[in-house]
């Protein structure tokens, strides 16, 4: 995972603030036209809440959800992948799993919202946490990790109520394709139902558009569209 930021060193994007893990969390929100709609919590690489991230919530604010995607590095945004590699170290599973946890109370508390559970979609390490998340909260009822690099045991995921729907890429060095029939094996095995783990000709962070160098605008497009009718699906 040596690619760059959107906007290296560039600062958090944040609108909104809420109680989470004890403290004050960071956030950006963003509401669709229609002023409500289901609430989708959007998970950060490893660089931070980039432009990037700010710039899939509110493409799925104009698809109709109420996206929030919370700072988990609290304002911080690396500038080099030495110093991502820091901060996704120096951030324990549990203790980001206790913050998006935070996340979802704060998003099914907004008015907006009309939905009784909510979206997690996220890339890289953070499409990792949308699988943690989704193991253990129960609201998470739509679960779209991208490329998503899980740190360590995969978690137990007997209690999810979530259906997955993944998003990878065949020539992703940091995700060996062996890896996804071991993901799909356990998740079918402790839930009865097998995820939907979709493999694109694609590298690492092929979503990612401010990365030309690894975007691939077709498999992109084709993971956005099913990614969104699969959350109207799941949160209907």
């Amino acid at each position: 995972m040596s690619e760059t930021p959107r906007s290296t060193g560039a600062p958090a994007h944040q609108n909104v603030t809420f109680p989470s893990a004890g403290g004050t969390a960071h956030g950006y929100l963003a509401l669709p036209p229609s002023g409500q709609g289901p609430g989708v919590i959007v998970i950060q690489e490893w660089w931070g809440l980039t432009d990037h991230i700010a710039d899939v919530a509110d493409r799925l604010a104009q698809e109709g959800f109420v996206a929030l995607a919370p700072d988990l590095y609290g304002g911080n945004v690396a500038h080099d992948s030495q110093e991502a590699y820091r901060m996704m170290q120096d951030l324990p599973v549990p203790r980001g799993v206790e913050l998006l946890s935070g996340a979802v109370d704060y998003l099914l508390d907004r008015p907006e919202v009309t939905s009784e559970g909510v979206g997690s979609v996220g890339f890289c390490m953070g499409g990792g946490f949308v699988l943690y998340q989704a193991a253990t909260d129960q609201r998470v009822r739509a679960a779209v990790p991208f490329y998503g690099v899980v740190q360590g045991e995969l978690p137990d995921f007997s209690g999810m109520r979530a259906r997955v729907l993944g998003h990878y890429g065949e020539r992703d060095e940091a995700i060996p394709l062996e890896s996804l029939d071991t993901l799909r094996e356990t998740i079918e095995a402790q839930t009865g139902v097998a995820p939907d783990l979709r493999v694109y000709p694609a590298d690492h962070a092929f979503f990612n558009d401010g990365r030309p160098e690894v975007h691939d605008p077709e498999s992109a497009a084709k993971a956005w569209e099913s990614t969104v009718a699969f959350l109207r699906e799941q949160l209907a």
